[in-house]
C-alpha cells in the first residue's frame, strides 16, 4: 500500500472508500474500496477534493478479486448458464432459460476446500425460471494468487461444469384414472384436474385420459392403448395402497413394464411407483397427489421432463429432506423438502 496522487494512479486498486458529500444531495460512498481507478476517475475524484489517495500496486502472480471472481464463473458455468459483470469482486450466475438446475455438488465441495475462494449455488434438482439467481463466486481477500483461480479452473476443465441448467421437454402425457366409484359415475374424477395442472407447470400436455376400474387387464389395455397413442410417459392414479382391490401395481407389471420402485422415502408419497416400459416412464400415483400441495410427484416429474432416466437409488436418496412440512404458505421449492 502506497499514498500516491491521483493522477498517477490510473490501473491502481483503491485501498479504502472514497465519500462524496453534496449538502442536501448526497452523502455516501463515491468510489469504493478495490475499485481499479480509471482515466475517467481522475476528475471526479479531484471534484469531491481528493489529491492523493492510497492505492495498491497490482504485483506479477497475483489478480484483483473482479478478474478472480469472473474467472471462476466462467471455469464453472455449463449450458444454459449466463454470469454478471463483477461487482466489488462478486458475480452472479444466472439461467439462460426454464429448466432444471443441475449441480455438480461433489467437485464444488472439492473447490471450495482452496482457500481464498468460493463458489456457492442453489440446490441441484430445481426448477428455475429464466433470469433467476442460481450461484454466485467471489474470493474472500481483495487480491488471490492466480495460482489458485488456475487450480479451480484446471478441476473445472476436468471435472466437467459445476452448474448448469437443462431444459424441460414437451412431453406427450397419457393419464389412467383407476376406481369403479369413478369410472361407472358415481363421483366426479377430482385426481384429473391435479395431475393436468402439474403437467402443465412444466410446459408439457396431457393428450389422453382414460378411467378403468379396479381391474388389472383393464389397466394393462389401458397403458397399451396411451402407448400406442405416442404417451411419452404414462402416469396412473390411485389404487396403491394395499387393500385388496389395489392392483394399479399389478396392472403395471402385467402391461410388460419393469418396476424400478415400489414404495419412496418420501412423504407424502410413500406409496409411490416409478416402473418403465420400452423407456417409457409409467408412474403410480398413490391418493396424496390429489390432497396434498405438494408430493413425490413434483420432485420427480421434472426430472424426468429434463429427460433423465429415474433409477432405484434416485428414489432412496430422497428419504434426507423428505418430510413435506405441508406449510400453511407453501414456498417450495424454496424449502427443504426434496433437498437431501
Amino acid at each position: 500500500m502506497k499514498s500516491v496522487s491521483v493522477e498517477e494512479s490510473i490501473g491502481m486498486v483503491l485501498c479504502h472508500d472514497l465519500t462524496k458529500i453534496v449538502p442536501g444531495e448526497f452523502h455516501g460512498v463515491a468510489f469504493k474500496k478495490g475499485h481499479v481507478i480509471t482515466e475517467d476517475d481522475i476528475p471526479k475524484m479531484l471534484d469531491i477534493g481528493k489529491r492523493k489517495i492510497y492505492v495498491w500496486e497490482m504485483q506479477e502472480g497475483i489478480i484483483h478479486e473482479n478478474e478472480a471472481g469472473e474467472r471462476m464463473a466462467i471455469s464453472s458455468a455449463g449450458k444454459e448458464i449466463l454470469f454478471t459483470e463483477p461487482s466489488e469482486g462478486k458475480v452472479k450466475l444466472l439461467a439462460k432459460c426454464n429448466g432444471l438446475l443441475k449441480v455438480n455438488y461433489k467437485t464444488l465441495e472439492k473447490l471450495n476446500t482452496i482457500e481464498e475462494a468460493m463458489i456457492a449455488t442453489l440446490h441441484t434438482d430445481i426448477i428455475v425460471k429464466k433470469g433467476s439467481v442460481v450461484a454466485g463466486t467471489r474470493i474472500i481477500p481483495l487480491f488471490i494468487d492466480k495460482l489458485k483461480i488456475e487450480q479451480i479452473e484446471k478441476v473445472c476443465r476436468e471435472e466437467g461444469p459445476i452448474i448448469w441448467v437443462e431444459p424441460l421437454k414437451t412431453m406427450k402425457v397419457g393419464i389412467i384414472t383407476t376406481g369403479s366409484e369413478v369410472y361407472t359415475g358415481r363421483i366426479t374424477d377430482k385426481f384429473g384436474p391435479v395431475i393436468r395442472d402439474k403437467i402443465a407447470e412444466i410446459g408439457s400436455e396431457v393428450i389422453k385420459q382414460i378411467f378403468v376400474s379396479d381391474s388389472v387387464s383393464m389397466i394393462e389395455d389401458g397403458i397399451n392403448e396411451l402407448l400406442a397413442s405416442g404417451a411419452e410417459m404414462i402416469v396412473v392414479t390411485g389404487g396403491m395402497s394395499v387393500d385388496p382391490d389395489d392392483v394399479t401395481p399389478a396392472g403395471i407389471r402385467e402391461a410388460g413394464a419393469t418396476i424400478i420402485s415400489y414404495g419412496a422415502p418420501v412423504l407424502p408419497g410413500a406409496m409411490f411407483l416409478i416402473a418403465y416400459k420400452n423407456d417409457i416412464p409409467i408412474l403410480g400415483l398413490p391418493g396424496c397427489v390429489m390432497y396434498n400441495k405438494r408430493t413425490i410427484f413434483d420432485l420427480i416429474l421434472p426430472k424426468i421432463a429434463a429427460g433423465e432416466k429415474i433409477k432405484r437409488e434416485d428414489i432412496t436418496k430422497l428419504g434426507h429432506g423428505g418430510m413435506c412440512l405441508d406449510c400453511e404458505v407453501c414456498t417450495f421449492p424454496a424449502c427443504s423438502f426434496g433437498k437431501w
